[in-house]
């Protein structure tokens, strides 16, 4: 088996279950083993000195998965701490938290992939494992034999979640300025879990008097019957607009399987994710707070850059991926500017506030203190947002690339591109362009009315190609001028990009 094939950004991930099944429990089990000598080495411990948690979403495969990493942590002679179900943002914040502080933790998760997929997450009191570290861990895995070693460490269940709970509760209370039993009294709240791990979060809000009416697929289930477990899901989206609407709620909030990702509606229904959901943190963070910087992806609208600027913020576009967002975060608040927020559009959201952690869920509280807060105004999350522009147009296209030297040609289609620009006026090249080739066309008489953005993906042979447009036709226009430039590049497929010009 390929080993290092199980490397996903800063995660492993894999088929857990059915046909092509490459995560099995043996190699789990040498992945938790190998994490246990990686901590061993960096802290210069013994393993029997060692303590790892571990934690799982719903999946059907989450137990058995969990069971054999803690055999390998055990066969390394490490202690245990088994959560059961929990978030990947709590596997995080248990590190942290006194009465636990392991020195590693794991989640057992694959995020909003199908039920067949399943990961594991890595952890130390420094945050989540980077690329290059998680592919170490693989490497190490490979050489052991875990079945050569017994048992010799120990396990204990306990129960994180609840303490977990409490800390969103104090933040809750904090926020609100006060230290009632019923904080949230007088605001409706529809929780939308998708049959993940956040269920937990409605009694949360329960807890501290909010009506949670309306609340759906709360119960963990691994097969996720009722919709994908992702915020970006159109169908998921719609189920939380109707659920809201339905309940009459003043706001629903979505999750993704494990937590770190989420989303929002408003009392109208109305979607707030992606660029919506960047404008209202945005909006929130800088009330008080002008002059910050807020750090996104590189595929935001034009419309988002314009809200933050009137906002007095300066909006900092980098790279896709969440680990990018938040390591660059960080470096810009070591350079002494003052960044809050690393947040990309798919909902991956890190507050400065909340040690850079990527937990959707603590974002989300943020945005309910604020909610309650606007609700003793008669006013709701939406009109923070109410000025920010949406494009007209937008989409988002995959293309395939077929040569096996995928990066080369990729990037031959992005030099081609930065060419052009460098060769016509009417291109302009984005003067922020830190990932791939963003440009952007006047149109209509309007100044830069509309972008596209072609970028390497980060782990696929595909170069996504998003483009937006603030007058009707815009966008079919720019992807023909791109057509012209990049049609003759061997070994792309374009055929996506030629159904979306034709219509």
């Amino acid at each position: 088996m390929d080993w290092l094939s199980l490397k996903s950004g800063s995660d492993v991930r894999g088929t857990a279950i059915g046909e092509g099944t490459n995560l099995t429990g043996e190699v789990a089990c040498a992945l938790g083993m190998a994490f246990v000598e990686w901590i061993a080495a960096r802290k210069g411990k013994k393993a029997d000195g060692i303590t790892i948690a571990l934690g799982r979403d719903s999946r059907v495969t989450g137990p058995d998965l969990l069971r054999a990493t803690a055999g390998g942590v055990m066969r390394a002679g490490a202690h245990v701490m088994d959560f059961g179900m929990c978030s990947t943002p709590a596997m995080y914040m248990c590190t942290i938290t006194p009465g636990f502080e392991p020195d590693g933790s794991i989640m057992i998760t694959a995020s909003h992939h199908p039920w067949n997929k399943n990961g594991l997450k890595f952890f130390t009191r420094e945050g989540g494992l980077e690329g290059r570290q998680v592919e170490e861990l693989l490497k190490k895995a490979q050489t052991l034999t875990p079945s050569d070693c017994p048992e010799t460490g120990t396990i204990e269940e306990r129960a994180f979640l609840p303490v977990y709970k409490q800390q969103l509760a104090d933040r809750i209370r904090t926020g609100l300025g006060t230290d009632s039993d019923k904080p949230l009294a007088g605001l409706h709240v529809v929780v939308d879990a998708g049959n993940g791990a956040g269920g937990f979060y409605a009694d949360l809000l329960e807890s501290l008097g909010a009506d949670v009416s309306g609340s759906q697929f709360l119960n963990p289930d691994g097969y996720f019957p009722n919709h994908i477990p992702n915020p970006e899901n159109r169908d998921a989206i719609n189920a939380l607009q109707s659920a809201v609407l339905k309940a009459g709620s003043d706001l629903g909030v979505i999750f993704d399987t494990d937590c770190d990702r989420a989303a929002v509606a408003d009392a109208d229904g109305k979607e707030i994710n992606r660029n919506r959901l960047i404008a209202l943190i945005s909006a929130i963070l800088l009330e008080d707070h002008p002059g910050q910087v807020i750090v996104t992806d590189s595929v935001t609208s034009a419309g988002l850059r314009t809200f933050i600027e009137a906002r007095g913020g300066e909006h900092y576009r980098f790279k896709r991926g969440y680990r990018n967002v938040i390591d660059e975060a960080i470096r810009l608040n070591a350079e002494g500017k003052e960044c809050p927020l690393a947040i990309e559009t798919s909902g991956h959201a890190a507050l400065k506030e909340n040690h850079f952690l990527d937990d959707g869920m603590y974002l989300v509280t943020v945005l309910i203190v604020k909610a309650m807060q606007l609700k003793r105004e008669g006013r709701t999350l939406g009109s923070l947002i109410a000025d920010l522009k949406d494009p007209v147009e937008s989409t988002e296209i995959r293309l395939n690339i077929l040569d096996a030297d995928f990066r080369a040609r990729g990037q031959e289609a992005i030099e081609t591109v930065l060419e052009k620009a460098r060769q016509d006026p009417e291109w302009h090249l984005a003067p922020d362009n830190r990932e791939g080739v963003r440009i952007s066309f006047d149109m209509d008489g309007e100044k830069d009315a509309g972008w596209f953005l072609l970028r390497l993906s980060v782990h696929d042979p595909v170069l996504p190609l998003n483009a937006e447009s603030d007058v009707r036709g815009g966008v079919v226009q720019m992807l023909k001028k791109l057509w012209d430039v990049i049609s003759g590049i061997q070994g792309i497929d374009l055929s996506n990009l030629e159904k979306e010009i034709r219509g």
